[in-house]
């Protein structure tokens, strides 16, 4: 039987052909991309989320070379090759697309780690600025061929802080923690209740015999350094300034209570109180969710989704008229418990739980309804959750 990878190794010897002298063997690395059931813009406010890894995948075939280079090509940008070195200061440049990469070596060799130079090809089956993670994805998998490479292992956890860190520093991203934990760190047939700050993980079975994800595609693409995302993280950190005020131990909106927050109604300016109102209830929705999804609560789980949806679309303001649609006609699809969108927002995807049976019915009545009204055809995903970046070839 033909492996999966098959063609992407032979797009590799395209490529990269044989190798310079002292180049190492061919390995394949799959990073899965990650959709977040409930619990969005909690991850910066220190909050609790709740993903799960997902068939759509970056794949990276790689080798390494013996002088230092790192030489990088996408399926997604035909004729570039990027290029820079090991064993020099890297830092940002061009072509755009590679500071991912070049972030996460630069931040390995900061913690200590030897890397040797490599070859690299990527392919993805993930929607570029879906709200799917591919950015985490693809920096979870380029620290995995370059510790595989340099024959090192690595804790899931550590990886995950370091890649954060190179989006933060190289793609200009103040992303929270819980993209690169899922990637590294997720586990199959289960989605994942994160804290954001103590990082302690708990694992919920998502039984694929009587749970499916469908995840939807508006086709709207987002771009989360276009400045919305990082106003929201002011307005928030505007809030806890206030309530700090009350009390210093506050240090995060994971520390204030929907009472603190009713009391500050007209204390904050309209913005800041609703954007404070949806991170501290979706805060209370989504730990509750993980306990209802625990004990096979699926009615209930659902309309905290549909819950977060409407908070995310009224308090937060970062849902879409696409998404808004596309959650709404989800809902009426039997068998389907919930819908929300998923991601940062301005665009991408929604995320439902359904009934197996409700699969076809629910991608053919979506599939209607948004072309009839925004001549767009979405694009479905079915998935069961999956496991962490890893080696596979």
């Amino acid at each position: 039987m033909q492996s999966p990878y098959a063609d992407v190794r032979e797009q590799f010897q395209k490529v990269f052909g044989a190798g310079p002298a002292g180049a190492g063997k061919v390995h394949v690395i799959r990073a899965p991309g990650r959709v977040n059931l409930i619990g969005e813009h909690t991850d910066y406010n220190d909050g609790f989320v709740f993903p799960m890894a997902i068939e759509p995948e970056v794949r990276i075939v790689c080798r390494s070379r013996p002088d230092g280079l790192v030489r990088l090509a996408s399926t997604a940008f035909h004729d570039q090759i990027a290029e820079f070195s090991v064993q020099q200061k890297i830092a940002r440049g061009q072509p755009k697309w590679a500071n991912y990469m070049r972030g996460v070596a630069a931040e390995l060799i900061a913690a200590g780690i030897p890397l040797v130079g490599m070859d690299a090809l990527y392919s993805n089956t993930l929607p570029v600025g879906g709200g799917l993670s591919s950015s985490a994805a693809i920096e979870v998998g380029t620290g995995q061929a370059l510790l595989t490479l340099a024959g090192v292992d690595m804790d899931g956890d550590r990886l995950a802080l370091l890649c954060q860190k190179a989006e933060h520093e190289f793609a200009g991203v103040p992303v929270g923690i819980m993209d690169q934990t899922i990637v590294a760190t997720g586990k199959a047939g289960h989605a994942m209740l994160l804290d954001c700050r103590s990082l302690a993980k708990q694992f919920v079975l998502l039984d694929p015999a009587e749970l499916r994800v469908v995840i939807v595609n508006s086709m709207v693409k987002h771009e989360l350094s276009g400045g919305e995302y990082a106003q929201r993280r002011r307005e928030c950190e505007e809030g806890v300034a206030h309530f700090r005020k009350q009390d210093p131990d506050i240090r995060a909106l994971r520390d204030v209570s929907m009472a603190q927050v009713q009391a500050a109604q007209g204390k904050l300016s309209d913005v800041v109180f609703r954007r404070c109102r949806h991170v501290v209830s979706e805060i209370a929705r989504t730990t509750k969710a993980a306990d209802l999804l625990t004990q096979r609560h699926y009615e209930e789980a659902g309309e905290l989704m549909v819950e977060s949806h409407a908070s995310l679309r009224d308090d937060y303001e970062v849902s879409t008229v696409e998404l808004d649609f596309l959650a709404e006609q989800a809902t009426k699809v039997k068998g389907v418990y919930g819908a929300r969108m998923t991601g940062g927002g301005f665009g991408g995807c929604i995320v439902t739980l359904c009934q197996p049976r409700s699969v076809e019915p629910l991608i053919e009545h979506l599939g209607k309804k948004y072309g009839e009204k925004f001549k767009i055809e979405p694009a479905a995903y079915v998935t069961t959750a999956t496991a962490g970046a890893a080696a596979v070839e």
